[in-house]
């Protein structure tokens, strides 16, 4: 990835994005004080009616035996940052922004994995919350440059990757083609991806992947008519590493 046509700032868009974040995150916000403001009635409604389970210690032993929700990032490719990848036409008008297709598919797979009961962030690239963050899984999202080529490809971080590294790519190379219908393409997978600047900032127990969606070139209907799709298939490949790993026998 990396290879750029010709890069251009997007300070509006990024601004956009923003906006937009703050205010998923603002709903996420009013939704749990408004569960918890509901539980707090129902359990002084139970205390005041005498219920033994309504007692501090026992709704205590009860809180501590419920699953934390997966924490799940996805960074929205170049965001805050720069356009990345720009495709032109004959004329030399902009036909699509890498930058707004990653952005995009972050939306859409963020809504899908909600949806399916987990906490999800979308950052920016150079996102300073990057740094030292521990999380159940961080998935970079890209799309490769204008060439007329097509297919996925996937990496984790090449400096000693941890088992769940390589768990996760095994999900997303399982998911995300049955999603999309895209095939591997490994011949253009870069040193920037193996070396991802997040690999190096994040915990060192964070499973981490940078996912190259498609081409730009090759792939531009997909990527653009088809977000849904492709976001389907970054949290098939998501909900697939974070499903419970079943006992050997």
């Amino acid at each position: 990835q990396w290879a750029v046509l010709c890069s251009f700032r997007t300070p509006i868009a990024s601004r956009n994005q923003m906006r937009r974040d703050l205010l998923g995150r603002i709903q996420q916000i009013f939704l749990l004080v408004s569960l918890l403001l509901l539980v707090v009635i129902g359990v002084l409604a139970a205390q005041a009616a005498g219920m033994p389970w309504a007692s501090g210690e026992s709704l205590a032993g009860l809180l501590s035996a419920l699953p934390a929700r997966p924490q799940v990032v996805l960074v929205s490719g170049h965001a805050g940052n720069d356009s990345g990848a720009i495709c032109a036409d004959g004329a030399g008008g902009v036909t699509v922004a890498e930058a707004d297709v990653n952005a995009e598919v972050a939306k859409r797979a963020a809504t899908l994995l909600r949806s399916a009961g987990n906490d999800v962030e979308i950052f920016a690239e150079f996102d300073v919350r990057l740094d030292g963050l521990v999380a159940d899984v961080l998935v970079s999202l890209h799309a490769d440059s204008c060439v007329e080529y097509s297919g996925y490809k996937a990496a984790h971080r090449d400096n000693d990757p941890l088992p769940a590294d390589s768990r996760l790519l095994a999900c997303v190379d399982e998911r995300y083609p049955a999603a999309t219908g895209l095939a591997y393409h490994p011949d253009t997978i870069t040193r920037d991806m193996i070396d991802y600047h997040a690999f190096r900032k994040i915990d060192r127990s964070t499973p981490a992947l940078i996912l190259e969606m498609g081409f730009l070139g090759g792939d531009g209907s997909l990527l653009t008519d088809g977000a849904e799709r492709v976001a389907q298939g970054v949290a098939d490949g998501i909900e697939c590493f974070l499903a419970p790993i079943p006992d050997q026998p």
